[in-house]
């Protein structure tokens, strides 16, 4: 007797179970499909600026492709020819110096107040945590005027160090939640076989907990190069045109009624390259880190 004869009420549902597959999986494609497009419709449309010789005046007018590409925008930017480019190096120097500061500083002082919290047992170690991430219930624009405040009462007014300190408060609650989770992931068993050798903190904090946290420190990494890369608000608040950013130099666009938008548009394009750089540097580590994530769950 064949399986369809025995269970014909099963054989029935089959086929409607493989459209409804189908189906999904069509849709899911369409979807994938639109996003991406959405997605890489802005940046499609810097290139066509980038591009443009005529300042980017083609392309908002509705034109798919510049009739005359050229590559006068990213030669004025590397010369620094364009108006307010001037000093595009310095301040891609100092965006730069920010964003890596911010990286390393991060990285640092939340795996060490993640260890604290998850390896050494501390009785108050989840009060930590949750009184980090509280703090990300105020909008960081509330607080420009109390820091600015801070800052200039310690000194670091018109200093990167203090947009630095700003960008790293911001990333440390997120930090320490991501790290802590990563690391529930990780038996205690070898932080107790460590000891039992005559292993300091240190040693283990060092020797055991960072080369296993390499996933998450990848994923910390880069959330807090772009947290800091993508910020505006703090950097035009507390540095003068002596210290300018990449960011706050394509802020003046919206105030020049006759901008170069073309050499913009290429600093712009230039401008993302590091994040993007650092993505592809470590996205197999952040695949390491999903991929673990998803087996323990």
């Amino acid at each position: 007797m064949s399986m369809a004869l025995a269970f014909p009420q099963q054989a029935a549902w089959r086929p409607r179970y493989r459209l409804r597959r189908v189906l999904i999986e069509v849709g899911s494609a369409i979807l994938g499909v639109v996003l991406l497009i959405w997605s890489l419709l802005p940046v499609y449309n810097m290139f066509l600026i980038a591009l443009d010789p005529e300042e980017g005046e083609i392309e908002f007018d509705g034109n798919l492709w510049p009739p005359e590409p050229s590559l006068q925008g990213f030669r004025d930017v590397v010369t620094q020819e364009a108006r307010y480019l001037e000093d595009f190096w310095h301040q891609f120097g100092n965006s730069l110096f920010i964003g890596l500061l911010t990286m390393v500083l991060t990285i640092v002082i939340g795996s060490l107040a993640s260890f604290a919290v998850s390896r050494l047992r501390l009785s108050k170690g989840p009060l930590l945590t949750n009184a980090a991430l509280l703090t990300y219930t105020i909008p960081a624009s509330f607080l420009i005027v109390p820091y600015y405040w801070i800052v200039h009462a310690y000194g670091l007014s018109d200093s990167l160090w203090g947009v630095i300190a700003a960008q790293v408060a911001f990333a440390i609650p997120f930090a320490i939640l991501i790290l802590h989770l990563y690391a529930s992931l990780i038996p205690l068993e070898l932080d107790d076989a460590a000891r039992v050798d005559e292993a300091s903190p240190i040693q283990v904090y060092l020797r055991i907990y960072l080369p296993l946290m390499v996933p998450a420190l990848a994923v910390v990494a880069i959330y807090a190069l772009l947290l800091a890369w993508n910020d505006y608000l703090y950097q035009a608040v507390l540095l003068s045109i002596r210290n300018m950013t990449v960011s706050m130099t394509q802020g003046q666009l919206f105030a020049d009624v006759d901008a170069e938008w073309n050499a913009m548009m290429a600093a712009a394009i230039i401008y993302v390259l590091p994040p993007i750089a650092l993505l592809f540097a470590l996205r197999r580590y952040v695949a390491a880190s999903l991929s673990m994530v998803n087996a323990r769950v």
